[in-house]
């Protein structure tokens, strides 16, 4: 009886984690859109990685015992990972977050699992059953209804702005690196493939972003935006991430990735009550449909 209670504890643990990891995703929007105003998006994403490459390291000793070594063949794919989703995905967002609102920027980004399942489907031959082309489809609409606020119009009046592009460049970025991680995690504990990710973009980020004005922006920054920053780097990166594969870990990945699907509603909640950013209908009908597309893009046959 014992034995059962402390598995249904543990179990419970789980997945209060995980729904904070979703919250703590979330909630990077929010700080990102503060940050990006004061910010340049280089220093922004240095900073960031700097304080997650520092978590990310002692985490992945705790999880892997030690830090394992990264080998020859290895080498390749882990630059490729801090390339996309570190360098790029970083620049993207903090630009985009600039004059794209939180909730908007965080539903663009949600329709990672569309491209993703495309081009997994191309370049592994995953298969693509009914089920998933229908969350494709939902996901795509419920995008343009994000986007075009409502009028799907305006999409072709080439009304949309750049900071709408740049998230476009963070969803780019994410699948190139989700489709990369298929590959270097088939040897690599996943922990360990994201560390090295954050230790390899923080260097390419660096050299921009001293360009940048590296120490004018570390005099320049409010305490709100060193606010923002820890928590990006220790909430929205290590801590986030290694509870997430704890989640997996403990549950599957299947079930794991089903509190995903939170990230985008916790991102519209907080940007609401954070940012008073304004929810309206075009917000809960696209919000309802990329939800529940990539939902569906993510279920198992």
């Amino acid at each position: 009886m014992r034995l059962l209670r402390s598995v249904g504890v543990a179990r419970m643990t789980v997945y209060v984690k995980l729904i904070l990891t979703a919250f703590f995703w979330g909630g990077t929007f929010v700080a990102a859109r503060v940050i990006a105003q004061d910010v340049g998006p280089f220093n922004a994403a240095f900073f960031r990685f700097v304080i997650a490459s520092f978590f990310l390291i002692g985490l992945t000793k705790q999880f892997e015992g030690s830090i394992p070594p990264l080998r020859k063949h290895q080498i390749i794919p882990a630059v490729l990972l801090g390339l996309t989703g570190v360098f790029g995905y970083n620049f993207f967002f903090f630009c985009g977050l600039k004059t794209v609102a939180a909730s908007r920027g965080s539903l663009i980004v949600a329709t990672n699992p569309v491209l993703i399942a495309i081009l997994a489907a191309f370049f592994f031959k995953e298969k693509l059953n009914f089920l998933r082309c229908v969350g494709i489809l939902l996901c795509i609409c419920g995008a343009v209804v994000v986007i075009s606020r409502g009028d799907i119009p305006a999409i072709f009046d080439g009304t949309i702005g750049a900071g709408e592009l740049y998230i476009f460049g963070c969803v780019a970025s994410w699948v190139a690196y989700s489709l990369v991680g298929k590959v270097i995690m088939k040897d690599m504990a996943p922990m360990a493939a994201v560390m090295y990710s954050c230790i390899l973009g923080t260097l390419f980020l660096s050299v921009p972003a001293w360009a940048e004005g590296m120490v004018q922006n570390i005099m320049n920054c409010t305490v709100a935006d060193w606010i923002g920053v820890f928590y990006l780097g220790f909430f929205g990166s290590a801590l986030g991430f290694s509870w997430y594969y704890q989640g997996i870990n403990a549950i599957g990945a299947s079930r794991a990735s089903i509190f995903i699907n939170f990230v985008p509603i916790s991102a519209v909640i907080l940007a609401f009550l954070v940012l008073r950013e304004r929810i309206d209908l075009s917000l809960i009908v696209g919000a309802a449909m990329v939800v529940s597309g990539a939902y569906l893009t993510n279920k198992k046959a």
